[in-house]
C-alpha cells in the first residue's frame, strides 16, 4: 500500500514538473520576445536638431560657407576637408563669436556624432545658419564632385 501511494506521488510530482516546465518555456519565449522588441526600439538614433538644407552640396560649394572640423587637433592634422578650420567640440562654445558673423557654417567630424552635438550646441547658442556635413569624408567628396563640374 505504501509503495503504491509513493508511486502515485512520484507520478503526480512528475506531472507537475512537466506542466511547470511547459509554463516556464512559454514565459521564457514571451520574455525573450519582449526584451528583443525593447532592444530593437532602443537602437534608433536620436534625430539631431539641425537646420537641414535640401542640398548640402550647394552649402559646401558656397565660398562664404565656413567649414568647421570639430574633431581633436591630432585628427584634424592627419586629414580633413580642404579649406576647413579646426575647432574641437570641447572648445566650440568658446569660439561662438568667430562663427556668429558667418553666412553659413558646416560642421563635420569622423562619424557624424560630434557634428550632431556641435549643431545642437550651436543652435542652443542662437546660431541658425549651421549645417551638419556629417563626416570630413562626406564634405571632401562633395568638394571633389563640385570641382569636376
Amino acid at each position: 500500500d505504501f509503495l503504491i501511494e509513493l508511486k502515485k506521488q512520484k507520478k503526480f510530482q512528475l506531472r507537475i514538473l512537466f506542466v511547470n516546465q511547459k509554463l516556464f518555456n512559454k514565459m521564457k519565449y514571451w520574455f525573450s520576445l519582449a526584451i528583443s522588441l525593447l532592444l530593437l526600439s532602443s537602437c534608433t538614433t536620436k534625430q539631431a536638431v539641425t537646420t537641414q538644407n535640401p542640398n548640402i552640396k550647394e552649402v559646401v560649394a558656397d565660398s562664404e560657407t565656413l567649414l568647421v572640423d570639430v574633431r581633436i587637433k591630432e585628427e584634424f592634422e592627419r586629414s580633413t576637408a580642404p579649406n576647413a578650420i579646426n575647432i574641437p567640440l570641447a572648445e566650440l562654445e568658446k569660439n561662438l563669436e568667430l562663427l556668429k558673423g558667418k553666412k553659413k557654417v558646416v560642421v563635420f567630424c569622423n562619424r557624424g556624432k560630434q557634428a550632431d552635438k556641435a549643431v545642437e550646441l550651436l543652435h542652443k547658442n542662437g546660431l541658425d545658419n549651421v549645417y551638419d556635413g556629417s563626416t570630413w569624408q562626406n564634405v571632401r567628396a562633395i568638394q571633389d564632385e563640385n570641382k569636376k563640374q
